[in-house]
């Protein structure tokens, strides 16, 4: 069911962004027409860079690829990508009290696909603005779950907490790191394996592009989203031909699997915690720790739609 699903679902997207692909000619010749329609929001930024994902173990797998993105300033930008965090609401959740900015891959002809957006969270100090939180939304394909987190920029260990690929399991943790956006921008994210040690990465690395290079954001972003998922898909498919073992998703064979990478995330930040001790001392409730100065799950998850769920 889940396959007819997931075949049915590629139809319909490529029938719905063929047909609006159609459309961006009519949409061009208008901005032609009526100039003051063309304006590129001021207040977005536009990157361009490559993807690169690199597994030592069981097997070597590299592969790399080129991508686009954008930077909203949430806060000024005339219009942002839906289901994404407002600048308020993401204030909210990292603490922050300055401007925040959302790096993310726009839809495009009717499709979106975003493995990461990222949330640079600044606070106000005198007469500046210092980057002290990013948001981590990761989505898996193609369940279309997402967990969302706070982390520190400059590095940050966080318990692996969302089954990102079928070829990999939920043990072990993501050490990200993401450095201020500026004309050029880096975010990489490590998995530490109990037993496989350092055997996967994944780097972004972008320059800026400058605005006069972009007329129309669609025609910029067009069908970015279809290269990513086909690219996830078709490495997918050389993994199993590589004999990876495939893995369940925990769902169905560890049901408490969130539960537990929240108590390993809080057990990160609290290394003084032993094993036996931490269900005890650690809550979820929005508590402190006993002796951590940090307050309830880092994480929210967002489950996946029918018939994923």
């Amino acid at each position: 069911m889940e396959l007819l699903y997931l075949l049915g679902s590629i139809i319909y997207t490529s029938i719905t962004s063929i047909f609006f692909s159609l459309l961006l000619p009519f949409r061009f010749l208008l901005h032609r027409l009526l100039p003051s329609r063309a304006a590129v929001d001021p207040n977005v930024s536009f990157y361009e860079g490559t993807v690169w994902h690199d597994r030592l173990r069981p097997v070597r797998h590299s592969f790399r690829y080129s991508v686009r993105y954008a930077l909203f300033d949430l806060d000024k930008a005339i219009t942002t990508p839906p289901d994404h965090l407002s600048a308020d609401e993401a204030r909210r959740v990292s603490h922050t009290t300055g401007p925040i900015y959302l790096l993310t891959i726009p839809p495009s002809v009717g499709y979106e696909q975003n493995p990461l957006s990222l949330y640079y969270c600044y606070d106000l100090e005198e007469s500046s603005k210092r980057l002290s939180k990013c948001i981590a939304q990761v989505t898996n394909t193609p369940w279309g779950e997402r967990v969302t987190f706070v982390f520190d920029p400059e590095s940050d260990l966080v318990a692996k907490s969302l089954q990102v690929s079928p070829f990999m399991d939920m043990l072990g943790n993501w050490k990200i790191r993401a450095n201020e956006p500026g004309d050029d921008l880096s975010v990489s994210i490590e998995s530490q394996h109990p037993h496989l040690g350092n055997y996967f990465s994944a780097t972004l690395k972008a320059k800026r592009i400058p605005l006069m290079r972009v007329s129309d954001p669609a025609v910029f972003f067009w069908l970015m989203p279809h290269k990513v998922a086909i690219w996830i898909y078709w490495h997918a498919l050389k993994l199993w031909w590589k004999s990876v073992p495939f893995i369940q998703h925990p769902r169905y064979s560890n049901p408490s699997y969130r539960e537990e990478a929240a108590k390993r995330d809080q057990e990160l930040r609290c290394p003084r915690l032993d094993g036996s001790d931490s269900d005890k001392t650690i809550k979820f409730d929005g508590l402190k720790a006993d002796g951590c100065s940090f307050e309830g799950c880092r994480f929210a998850w967002r489950d996946a739609n029918w018939p994923w769920s």
